[in-house]
């Protein structure tokens, strides 16, 4: 999008070793593998078993006389066994609806970490740069200070002026030099951040130094409504809502019988060496008629209750949707208006350091031949500090402007 190589260099790396973009991919994952579960419903459960069980029968049960004892026995079983749940009515099928609504949700989750962390990574990168221009514009203020100090020494050795003019210049020499050490440290602490943002330690990662260039990003007049449906929040915000709405038929399935099917297969003998034979064969087809449909009749109000609660979260869903609608409506208005007005504020701010410059040319010559005195040029160098600082702010502010910009659409933008 801004076609800085560097920049781009700097995205890969963090798309490949960012670890909050490593738990969103592990999240999603876990999503998918929660819908293949609720998947797996929908299909017959087999498995198999094989061991012996030791049981003791009572003599009632035998129809033994009074005071005969227990009847031992040990039973050799090799049974498969199936089991299915058949979705009369829509309650696996709304399940898996949820499930999948929630899989849609985290992978568009994770496509909003990977926005974030795209435009994280372009903020912090503009940032160093203007950081970058604001250590080079304190370099060369603490030079032309250096020889303003070494002017106003041979003018007071000379007996031209006194030593208060010494001083003055000792001092604006001394506040450059802090100042410039109060970016180094804002710098160092960017840098630290944008290793964090790449996956590695701050202590293994230097950032080349290099001032920051005017972001030169051409923004279409009426940029469409319909770029909005790319932002993965309001995706996310939306397939919670279809999520929510699942769960409320899941919940009113409740209300309807249920139908499982059950079977047992195999073999079943007092040894095992029996086992096998074909006498020992045996089978269960569920309780009785093979079925086991059961109604539900009374629950204290519990599945109404499931059911209120359910369209309740939907309502909570709808709410949160249509306020992310809104939000990213003013997100990118709020960007549009600040990129339109930061240029006629930088035209502005431009104008004022060539302003600025020529009056510190003119002071330092006046001061030379003794016109004005040392503090009009301090004042007028001042002025030039100041007025490019603000410049080179401008220049970053517009850059995350337009970083933020794209956030907002959920991505950039076509010139077509």
């Amino acid at each position: 999008m801004f076609g800085d190589p560097v920049l781009d260099a700097l995205e890969a790396q963090a798309l490949a070793a960012n670890q909050n973009l490593k738990a969103a991919a592990a999240r999603v994952e876990e999503a998918r593998a929660a819908t293949r579960t609720a998947r797996s419903q929908w299909f017959p459960q087999i498995g198999a078993g094989f061991g012996p069980t030791r049981e003791g029968l009572s003599s009632a049960s035998q129809f033994q006389p009074q005071g005969t004892g227990p009847t031992n026995a040990t039973l050799w079983r090799a049974q498969g066994t199936a089991s299915y749940e058949a979705d009369l009515f829509g309650r696996v099928g709304r399940n898996v609806e949820a499930s999948r609504a929630d899989q849609a949700q985290s992978e568009a989750l994770f496509r909003s970490v990977q926005l974030s962390l795209q435009a994280d990574v372009a903020q912090n990168y503009f940032e160093l740069r203007q950081l970058d221009s604001d250590q080079d514009l304190y370099r060369r203020t603490v030079e032309l200070r250096e020889q303003a100090l070494k002017l106003v020494q041979r003018r007071f050795n000379e007996g031209d002026i006194s030593e208060l003019d010494v001083s003055r210049a000792k001092n604006e020499l001394a506040s450059a030099q802090a100042d410039a050490v109060g970016v180094a440290r804002r710098r160092a602490a960017s840098e630290h951040a944008l290793a964090i943002l790449l996956g590695k330690a701050p202590a293994d990662f230097a950032f080349k130094e290099a001032p920051i260039v005017p972001v030169a990003v051409k923004i279409p007049p009426g940029l469409p409504s319909a770029l909005l449906e790319r932002r993965p929040d309001v995706s996310a915000a939306e397939r919670a809502m279809a999520a929510a709405n699942a769960r409320i038929g899941l919940a009113k399935s409740a209300y309807f019988p249920k139908l499982d099917i059950t079977g047992a297969f195999g073999y079943e003998a007092s040894t095992l060496g029996n086992l096998f034979l074909w006498s020992s064969r045996t089978f269960l087809l569920g309780p009785f008629a093979g079925t086991a449909l059961t109604l539900p009749l009374f629950d204290g109000g519990r599945r109404a209750a499931g059911v209120q609660q359910a369209r309740a979260q939907y309502d909570e869903q709808v709410a949160n949707y249509r306020q992310q609608v809104l939000v990213a409506f003013r997100e990118v208005e709020d960007n549009l208006a600040d990129l339109r007005l930061l240029d006629d504020q930088i035209r502005a701010q431009d104008a004022a350091v060539n302003a600025s410059r020529r009056a510190a040319t003119l002071s330092r010559t006046q001061y030379q031949e003794g016109e004005v005195a040392y503090l009009d040029v301090i004042d007028s160098e001042r002025s030039v500090l100041q007025s490019q600082l603000q410049a080179n702010q401008l220049t970053g502010v517009q850059a995350v402007s337009t970083v933020n910009l794209i956030r907002a659409l959920g991505g950039g933008w076509s010139d077509a």
